[in-house]
């Protein structure tokens, strides 16, 4: 359909073709309940979709204010849809397409932070959620505490008023809050961070007390943050996927979400100021997420993680691509099998075998064009939780790390930044410059570069570096990814 066909609005729901699943309430009679930071595609395939539920069962005090913290293309581009977007589901049987209306607005911090603050501080609102990624939180992955150096974190220091960081507007906007006499919001976070709710709690409140201690303490002891455990695979939207959706709707979609019919949301049940009934919509409100959370770091995210390295090396552009090469399917199936289910401590109601058995149908799903690109950025805010503690539990017990070692060491095959053809890698990281630094000064030698990228405490810690359990499979795994290449090695892998 050309791109001059009508956008998606509000007035145009009614024209769209009868199997769009469509807003089944009166999105004037909303009120704002969540605010919502971090503004992406995984926000809208999930948390905005379990809301959109809840408003339709009649639950319209809780409708969402989203802000993106950087960008402002998501708000520009669903600005004149009137936050409408389509939501477009696939599996192998097909597609379906539901239009969501749960964002009334959207914020761009840069350009208003004032907006965004006031905002937050309205007492309508209860809740806020959060997906800014693991790197959202100015923290050091490796201890789990503020890296009160951060740029971000001096700059919010130093003007609150107008925050950088997550942190900053909570901080700022909690101490809006009390000084009007409104009770604080729940922060709820779904980000993958080890016992994430446990993780912002501790940054945020020290966030605070480097302000005033008395807000510090005000943050650790009167606000709820629960933890959760969020679980959605959501590809980045291409211009094929544009094009598609466009053709069934009949009209434009300047920002649709592809996502797969798996969704799962765990919440621990903490909410000092209510919540939507969101268990009447699929999600878990559990006592405990920790085993959740746990088991998904590490059987999907680290199985995924291992996928996106390996795969990227040996040419692989999707997950599904990758999964298609049998011994890549075998090696991530050994891997959750043999090495990080054997770590998890789960409830009985658990079925560990079959959650392994979903992912692997999940992984191999041909309409998700999942890009291992993609899925391998950030990964030294990631390893820590995805693989490096199922690693750690490992060498405790005296037990092998021989596939967590692959994928770890296929990480550092990958920051170098030059592929198996000798072409440049686009590493998306954090800490990419100094990664590249470290790799070119080690050169094509394993145990030089190892050395080297194990220095990195913020991914590695002061433990492995000198954990020879950890170090020796590592390097030999490397050598192999430098001599043999990534297909052959995942090849011979036993």
């Amino acid at each position: 359909m050309p791109m001059t066909a009508p956008r998606l609005s509000p007035d145009r729901l009614s024209a769209l073709p009868g199997d769009i699943a469509r807003p089944g309430y009166d999105r004037a009679a909303v009120t704002p309940g969540i605010v919502h930071l971090g503004i992406g595609a995984f926000h809208r395939a999930h948390q905005a979709a379990y809301v959109d539920d809840a408003l339709s069962r009649g639950e319209t005090g809780w409708g969402i204010v989203a802000a993106s913290l950087r960008s402002p293309d998501t708000r520009d581009s669903l600005a004149s849809q009137g936050s409408l977007y389509t939501l477009a589901v696939r599996s192998r049987e097909g597609e379906a397409l539901r239009v969501i209306g749960a964002i009334s607005r959207i914020h761009v911090a840069p350009e208003d932070p004032a907006a965004l603050l006031a905002a937050m501080a309205d007492p309508r609102i209860r809740i806020v959620t959060l997906t800014v990624t693991e790197k959202g939180y100015c923290h050091d992955p490796a201890t789990g505490e503020l890296n009160e150096d951060h740029p971000d974190i001096r700059a919010d220091l130093a003007t609150p008023g107008k925050p950088r960081s997550a942190g900053g507007y909570l901080v700022e906007a909690l101490r809006l809050r009390r000084a009007a006499g409104h009770k604080p919001f729940t922060v709820l976070t779904c980000d993958n961070l080890p016992a994430n709710g446990h993780t912002v709690r501790r940054v945020v409140s020290r966030h605070a007390a480097l302000r005033d201690a008395d807000l510090g303490a005000f943050v650790a002891s009167e606000v709820a943050f629960p933890s959760t455990m969020v679980d959605r695979i959501v590809p980045a939207t291409t211009d094929a996927d544009r094009a598609s959706v466009a053709a069934r709707l009949g009209t434009t979609d300047a920002w649709p979400v592809v996502t797969e019919p798996f969704s799962q949301w765990v919440i621990e049940e903490h909410f000092p100021l209510g919540r939507p009934r969101l268990e009447e919509c699929g999600a878990e409100l559990v006592a405990d997420v920790l085993p959740y959370e746990t088991m998904k770091l590490r059987l999907l995210n680290g199985s995924h993680s291992t996928l996106a390295y390996l795969g990227y090396l040996a040419g692989h552009e999707t997950i599904a691509d990758t999964m298609a090469d049998q011994p890549f399917a075998r090696l991530v199936t050994e891997l959750m099998a043999q090495e990080t289910a054997p770590t998890l401590s789960l409830p009985a109601s658990a079925d560990v075998t079959a959650y392994q058995a979903s992912l692997i149908e999940r992984f191999r799903n041909p309409a998700l064009r999942h890009r291992t690109w993609q899925i391998a950025m950030d990964g030294s805010q990631k390893l820590p939780q995805r693989l490096l503690a199922a690693a750690r539990e490992r060498i405790a017990r005296g037990e092998p790390i021989a596939r967590i070692a692959l994928g770890v060491a296929a990480w550092m095959r990958y920051v170098t930044g030059i592929d198996e053809e000798g072409a440049p890698i686009e590493v998306r990281d954090p800490l990419a410059s100094r990664l590249r630094a470290l790799a070119d000064a080690a050169g094509r030698d394993a145990g030089r570069l190892s050395a080297a990228l194990l220095t990195v405490r913020e991914v590695f810690g002061d433990d492995l570096p000198t954990a020879e359990p950890f170090t020796r499979p590592v390097t030999a795994a490397l050598e192999r990814l430098f001599s043999v290449g990534a297909r052959e090695t995942v090849r011979r892998t036993p």
